[in-house]
């Protein structure tokens, strides 16, 4: 018996999860197999739609910045469940032993670029709404709407923030991401930003450098000041250490016979529980050879695939929920009644849409995934097959436990 007073047996949405499972290795191959990097991604939400009309979503459409949308039910609560269906590069193709859009099937996992990130996501939350439907019909408990977001690659939550505010026409109750979790239950994860340091100097010929100012050498001092700064960042018992890390640099010459005029450092900051925005950057503004430079937060104006253009500051709020929040222990409960063990419950590494519905918007927001954060935006991208069925049939089940 569920909280809400309707008989269900759980070891029936096992089966019919394991019932459904060549349908969604079918599903997951399909989608695999269409390329949908960031702001690529019309052909897979295109095959996304197509799978929720045949499994008997009751509304189904494209928003205008190009996310697939279906909702099943009606009434109170609301559910959203989120996956983003765009995905990395592949690198270098060589590295990969195996073709990376083909969607293989081998040792018990489905293999591909996105298979774990993320994919798998709208697989297993489409396939778990069917289930819930064809036990429920119309004793469907309130509404929950499916929504594979576009360009989270590219700047996580800004999609997912678009669909809530003005796609859903409904105030969603509860957010539940399908990043992967191993088939644990993940209640936040540490913000992030997106910095730029720009240094000035003076052009002056390479062969006598002393008649001009060198932004490189300017900046050189600062990328050193930056890494000790990463030693004395705060800590959280939970969500561990912010972090602060230098991941690109470029200057500007007339040539390689010239002293650099400009340079500029990209810097990727991981904001612990209690860090914000102004104290990240008060914190490289303060660094005693930053004097001088710019210290920004770069702001992301790619236009998807639809056209349309949402700008935003590349500032992700960090965010947790506390594990005595009732849609964590909700989602706990219901894990229980299908499996008999109490679940796993944890936080993300990387940071998720997740940063928009519960960070900036503060709606309760968990996360239950098929697949593990370690095989993400790597060679070996996978998704185990049976963690397909476990999640398939949570997403199931949870709707019967949120109030």
């Amino acid at each position: 018996m569920a909280s809400k007073n309707i008989n269900v047996d759980f070891a029936l949405i096992k089966k019919l999860a394991d019932k459904h499972t060549d349908a969604m290795i079918s599903f997951l191959r399909d989608i695999v197999a269409i390329p949908s990097f960031s702001a690529g991604e019309k052909a897979v939400a295109l095959r996304i739609k197509k799978e929720m009309l045949k499994v008997g979503f009751e509304k189904v459409f494209i928003d205008d910045y190009g996310s697939v949308i279906g909702r099943i039910g009606k009434g109170s609560p609301c559910l959203v469940y989120d996956g983003h269906i765009d995905t990395v590069g592949v690198a270098d193709p060589k590295a990969w032993a195996f073709d990376p859009f083909k969607g293989k099937v081998e040792n018990g996992f489905v293999w591909g670029r996105g298979a774990s990130d993320n994919k798998a996501a709208p697989v297993v939350q489409i396939y778990g709404l069917k289930i819930l439907k064809e036990l429920l019909g119309k004793k469907f408990p309130g509404t929950v709407y499916v929504v594979g977001s576009v360009q989270e690659e590219a700047c996580d939550g800004l999609a997912l923030g678009h669909a809530l505010q003005h796609s859903i026409k409904q105030k969603a109750d509860a957010v539940v991401l399908g990043e992967c979790t191993g088939c644990a239950i993940y209640r936040g994860h540490r913000g992030r930003m997106e910095i730029l340091v720009s240094t000035s100097g003076v052009s002056s010929h390479a062969s006598a450098p002393e008649r001009g100012v060198n932004a490189v050498y300017k900046m050189a001092p600062i990328i050193k000041e930056i890494e000790e700064l990463n030693n004395r960042l705060k800590s959280d018992p939970f969500l561990d250490k912010g972090t602060i890390a230098v991941t690109k640099i470029e200057c500007d010459t007339d040539s390689i016979n010239c002293v650099p005029y400009a340079c500029r450092i990209y810097i990727d900051r991981r904001l612990t529980k209690g860090e914000t925005k102004a104290l990240a950057i008060s914190q490289i503004k303060k660094l005693p050879s930053a004097k001088g430079a710019k210290v920004e937060v770069l702001k992301f104006d790619d236009p998807s695939y639809t056209g349309k253009t949402l700008v935003t500051e590349k500032y992700y709020p960090t965010w947790v929920l506390p594990e005595r929040h009732k849609l964590v222990q909700s989602a706990a409960a219901a894990y229980r009644s299908l499996f008999n063990c109490d679940p796993k419950i944890d936080k993300w590494t990387f940071s998720t849409n997740g940063i928009s519905s519960m960070g900036q918007l503060g709606i309760p927001t968990i996360g239950f995934g098929p697949s593990e954060e370690r095989f993400a935006h790597t060679n070996q991208d996978k998704c185990a097959i049976e963690d397909l069925r476990i999640a398939c049939a949570f997403y199931a089940a949870l709707p019967l436990f949120v109030e």
